[in-house]
């Protein structure tokens, strides 16, 4: 990922989105979680010694993610959403797989959500969305939107800065990532068949061992 200064840009999306909006864009997004003003620990604590990682709560069980998950999306997660607990929203062994359901799900949701998937080589990889997911007739999203891959080790695909092609929900499809007629991340209205290819918006490998995968277990959480 190229640094970033922390500078305000006007971004216009293209393919239909053509209206511009504003957006702080700041270089630090990877701040570790800060200790609570009532943890006595924080007293004890000396001078310039850092704090440990702290896992934040979930407040449900996932099927998915353990520990090393977590403790590697929350390093990387936006400092804006650190410290928060995280709420399943939906899940395919909860709520069934359909992407009208996912859809249904996150209708009254105004926060950051976490997309986590297994596929059925067991592999885990999935995206950060600074937007919950929705239908739209164009992208939408900002720069803090990134995909990730457990290949076992965690990796981040950042905001390239290439194009603005974050997020597009459709009712038969959703798209995260994309530029050269190639997606991110795609999943179909079953949330069962998906794909992930080399795209502009992260410039990312793909984040599953086959560019067609297929769905064995999928997870959204919010963040904030």
């Amino acid at each position: 990922m190229r640094p970033m200064q922390e500078n305000i840009k006007v971004l216009y999306f293209a393919n239909k989105c053509l209206e511009p909006y504003v957006m702080i864009i700041t270089g630090n997004d990877s701040v570790k979680p800060r200790w609570s003003v009532c943890s006595s620990e924080e007293g004890n604590r000396s001078e310039g010694e850092e704090p440990e990682d702290i896992l934040p709560v979930l407040r449900n069980h996932s099927q998915l993610l353990n520990d090393q998950h977590i403790e590697s999306l929350a390093n990387h997660i936006p400092a804006r959403t650190q410290g928060y607990p995280w709420n399943l929203v939906y899940s395919t062994a909860i709520h069934g797989t359909s992407l009208k359901t996912l859809y249904r799900q996150m209708a009254h949701i105004d926060s950051p959500v976490l997309l986590v998937i297994k596929d059925m080589e067991k592999k885990v990889f999935g995206a950060f969305s600074s937007h919950p997911f929705r239908v739209s007739d164009c992208c939408y999203g900002t720069g803090e939107t990134f995909v990730y891959s457990f290949d076992p080790a965690f990796k981040a695909y950042r905001w390239s800065g290439e194009n603005s092609y974050f997020i597009r929900g459709h009712m038969d499809s959703l798209q995260i990532g994309g530029g050269g007629g190639l997606f991110g991340l795609w999943l179909d209205a079953d949330l069962y068949n998906g794909a992930s290819f080399p795209c502009h918006t992260f410039n990312n490998q793909p984040l599953s061992t086959q560019q067609d995968f297929t769905v064995q277990d999928l997870e959204v959480w919010t963040v904030q």
